[in-house]
């Protein structure tokens, strides 16, 4: 158990000097730890905190998402998974103060505690700091979990145009080469063209879907994400 919380490492991994060691100790305390205060609170405050930081990036950087595609990353972010990752990231795991009886059962690695710690810890930076502070731990943080469902949210046309323009290549040329099946249930191929080095085709029940088809096959034979 750790019965002394580190003020001082816990200020280098979240790159902000406390004027108020109390609020550390406070957010990587368990409740089930003997004493009058534990993290609860402190994990309250950093999940708002976390989320309008969260918001606030999404709406500024990507203007043109709509809300539904806005909200589909949002919850990617702030779920427990990706709190609970980040927390290890940091070691922030080997910083917790359990009960013995958590510590035997497991509680530095359970996904709900290291969630809350995290969350703890951003509301102890947002009462010493203020918003900006919190904000900025965040954005540093989060920077390649943003980056990464964003991509992963974008449809597969979508990124092979990015990755043809960030080569300096011509815009991808879609064209219908056949349609077969019954008018009530057809197929349609679509090839897909980037200059004079790169083709695939795709099929798919609608023309948009073949389109989409195709750009995933062609970024799969030039190592893109799928």
């Amino acid at each position: 158990m750790a019965d002394a919380i580190d003020v001082e490492a816990l200020s280098e991994i979240v790159g902000h000097r406390f004027s108020n060691a109390t609020l550390v100790e406070q957010a990587m305390t368990h409740p089930s730890c003997d004493g009058p205060v534990n993290y609860q609170r402190l994990e309250f405050l950093g999940d708002r905190v976390l989320g309008a930081s969260i918001a606030d990036r999404l709406l500024n950087e990507y203007p043109d998402f709509s809300e539904g595609e806005l909200a589909i990353r949002y919850n990617e972010l702030v779920r427990r998974e990706t709190l609970a990752k980040i927390a290890r990231r940091l070691g922030l795991d080997a910083h917790i103060r359990l009960s013995p009886g958590e510590e035997d059962s497991g509680g530095r690695e359970k996904p709900a505690i290291l969630a809350d710690v995290c969350e703890a810890l951003i509301g102890a930076l947002y009462l010493d700091g203020g918003f900006g502070v919190a904000k900025g731990f965040v954005d540093r943080v989060w920077q390649d979990l943003v980056e990464s469902v964003v991509d992963k949210g974008k449809d597969a046309k979508t990124r092979l145009q990015e990755w043809a323009q960030g080569r300096g290549h011509g815009a991808p040329l879609y064209t219908e080469t056949a349609r077969s099946g019954p008018a009530h249930e057809p197929e349609f191929t679509v090839s897909v063209v980037i200059g004079k080095s790169y083709q695939s085709t795709g099929k798919g029940g609608s023309k948009r879907a073949a389109e989409q088809n195709a750009a995933r096959a062609l970024l799969e034979e030039i190592g893109g994400k799928a």
